[in-house]
């Protein structure tokens, strides 16, 4: 899901503050790009997002500085099929539903309680991943088309 909104540099700079996370360049560009663009990159695909904007930076800045908004409580890591590794600065507990033929990836509420009940009363739930398989609306219709 690729849901994009213009979020001001000031903005992102008090909401890494408002986390004891010093302000760098690179820190408010990924933090930026991430809460514009909902589509769940890859370290890659923000990287090269930004490339031209920011000249010197590294892949390897992207990562140190995507650890640094994970263990701030800013960005939640996803594990998807393969292994591969996207980012999604929206930290409240959701699902997601990856389409299996275009490999767009959609945020999905999630009502937490509901799935385990009290299976889970004794246990000290830190973080919670749930990941949809299957055909998003549109190759859907499309696979029924062709």
């Amino acid at each position: 899901m690729s849901e994009t909104k213009n979020i001001a540099n000031r903005e992102i700079m008090e909401e890494l503050r408002g986390a004891d996370v010093r302000p760098s360049t690179t820190r408010v560009h990924v933090l930026k790009y991430l809460r514009e663009h909902r589509n769940h990159p890859t370290v890659d695909r923000i990287y090269q997002n930004l490339i031209e904007t920011l000249p010197g930076l590294s892949r390897t800045s992207v990562y140190n500085t995507i650890g640094v908004l994970e263990r701030a409580g800013l960005v939640r890591p996803l594990s998807m099929e393969g292994g591969e590794m996207r980012y999604d600065a929206f930290t409240e507990d959701h699902a997601h539903f990856q389409c299996e033929r275009c490999g767009a990836i959609f945020d999905v509420p999630l009502n937490a309680s509901g799935i385990a009940g009290d299976a889970l009363r004794e246990f000290r739930v830190k973080r919670l991943d749930v990941l949809f398989w299957g055909l998003c609306p549109l190759c859907a219709k499309e696979h029924r088309e062709s």
